[in-house]
């Protein structure tokens, strides 16, 4: 099976989950997009009401925000693989809860190992605390940590996570952009 089968399984679980109660009221599920052989995954928390109409992530706003991100260090959508942590959006959009990442994490999972990109970038705190809790790094908060590389070791080949705040911190905090396309230069000269 190749890698464009694989992630279609992936989609037709996510599908057809009943592992919490998300799947009652989205319209879409919001798998993930991209390339199967990027080298750079990107992982956000959850999907948001553009993201649930569309069954796209990071669309609308902060979509916008994360298009032009990419385009700052040379990247396009077609370039890499973005997903998130939950694939159903939250009602109201609300943070996600413990049992709903904990019941939505398998799927990622199963994206990573299918990806195996050289280089994770988690957008948001709750991505950056699922990943981080992973391969075993150090949880600390993302206003210390954004920006960084932080190298690790594991079978899946992935080689380095950079912590990243959410796009979105720019269309409610415009003055956060600058920050965020600071932070974007630590994955230039990355693998596509």
């Amino acid at each position: 099976m190749d890698k464009e089968e694989e992630i279609s399984r992936v989609a037709e679980g996510v599908e057809s989950c009943r592992r919490c109660g998300l799947y009652k009221t989205r319209n879409r599920a919001v798998v993930g997009s991209g390339s199967p052989d990027a080298g750079i995954m990107f992982i956000g928390e959850a999907p948001g009401f553009n993201e649930d109409k569309q069954g796209k992530p990071f669309v609308g706003r902060a979509g916008g925000v994360f298009d032009e991100l990419l385009k700052s260090v040379g990247l396009e959508r077609g370039d890499v693989y973005v997903a998130n942590v939950l694939k159903c959006r939250p009602p109201g959009n609300r943070s996600p809860a413990w049992e709903e990442i904990r019941a939505c994490t398998p799927h990622l999972d199963e994206q990573i190992s299918i990806i195996r990109p050289g280089v994770i970038a988690t957008l948001g705190g709750f991505s950056m605390s699922y990943i981080f809790g992973k391969f075993g790094l150090k949880e600390d908060k993302i206003s210390r940590v954004h920006g960084r590389a932080f190298p690790v070791s594991n079978l899946a080949g992935i080689e380095r996570i950079v912590a990243l705040y959410h796009p979105a911190v720019a269309t409610y905090n415009p003055g956060m952009m600058g920050v965020l396309l600071e932070d974007f230069k630590s994955l230039g000269g990355l693998p596509k």
